[in-house]
């Protein structure tokens, strides 16, 4: 009997790019866009193909956590470090749950539509029988600035008949001609998904910045662990150092909901452009998020995202949405957030 696959949702950031929707004590993980079911819930679902699920959060959001996903486990964190550290505690709390398994790791933000459960049960049956760093690719729709990208080698077959490729290079995130280079010439986009063995990953980390919280965890200090490494993503602490890296295409349409504009790629739009959520009046309006849990109207305007929600009001040129975090940081330096 094959080990079981354990799905651990990342649920524990704050997700500042949508402000004023996301907040301190609302993060976007809580949130739902569109049929009423936060994110966090929708994930939770999405990994039903899991034989068991995790969610991941800091301390302060694990009563949300039970009250969105009551049928998953929850684990706590001592601090939140990024999807590094996040995900070395992780492995070595789930590895001492559960035993012998493999992961599929998933951000509890993302748009999907298609057979995830189908990628993601190919994804961990590459990472068991390769012992490699699985990550899961998708094919670029667009020139897209905001995410990384990964450059596949040439394809493998496992025993099993599974296809994968090798990793030959991640990117951070380019400009615009170099992503319509890497689309091209067949990159795929870093989803932030992943699939590994424990075992594998925590092999992988204890090489690199991370050392030192993989060795404080082995022996039962995770508190010292977390003091003794900085914030970094997973990305670039383990994945880009790694020679062990493959890729699992994926095979369903994806959308990283990581800032305002990507609202108008997955909820439906009126005839000139407009995306809305929640009670709103566009008059002579184009091309503009509108957001709200209130009510807003918008009158001649184009290319804008106007979010509503409390006492908060953002206007922001869609093309410049992630520049949303630039007012989160000013609000935090005040503690306004």
């Amino acid at each position: 009997m094959s080990d079981p696959i354990v799905a651990v949702v990342l649920a524990g950031g704050t997700g500042t790019r949508l402000y004023p929707a996301s907040r301190s004590d609302r993060p976007k993980q809580f949130l739902a866009f569109g049929d009423g079911r936060s994110l966090l819930a929708e994930t939770v679902d999405r990994a039903g193909f899991a034989d068991e699920v995790y969610v991941l959060t800091r301390p302060a959001l694990a009563e949300g956590v039970r009250e969105h996903a009551p049928n998953a486990a929850v684990l706590t964190e001592p601090e939140p470090k990024d999807t590094g550290p996040a995900l070395v505690y992780a492995a070595h709390r789930v590895r001492e749950q559960v035993g012998d398994c493999t992961l599929v790791c998933l951000p509890s933000d993302h748009h999907v539509q298609g057979d995830f459960a189908e990628t993601m049960t190919d994804a961990a049956a590459v990472a068991a029988e390769t012992d490699s760093l699985v990550t899961v690719g998708v094919e670029p729709t667009r020139p897209e600035t905001g995410y990384g990208y990964i450059k596949p080698g040439d394809g493998v077959e496992t025993g099993a008949g599974r296809t994968y490729y090798p990793v030959e290079r991640f990117t951070e995130k380019p400009d615009q001609g170099a992503a319509m280079r890497y689309r091209h010439h067949g990159y795929y986009w870093n989803a932030g998904m992943f699939a590994w063995t424990p075992d594998a990953f925590l092999r992988e980390a204890a090489d690199t910045e991370l050392g030192p919280l993989v060795d404080a965890l082995a022996d039962g200090d995770p508190e010292r662990g977390f003091a003794a490494v900085d914030s970094v993503s997973v990305d670039y602490a383990v994945m880009e150092a790694t020679d062990d890296a493959a890729l699992v295409p994926a095979t369903f349409e994806w959308d990283d909901l990581g800032a305002w504009d990507a609202v108008s790629r997955v909820a439906d739009e009126d005839d000139d452009g407009n995306a809305v959520l929640g009670d709103a009046l566009t008059v002579d309006a184009e091309d503009t998020v509108v957001a709200t849990d209130g009510h807003v109207s918008v009158v001649g305007v184009s290319d804008l995202v106007v979010a509503s929600y409390g006492d908060r009001t953002l206007v922001v040129p869609k093309d410049q949405a992630q520049r949303v975090r630039e007012v989160v940081a000013e609000l935090r330096d005040e503690d306004l957030f």
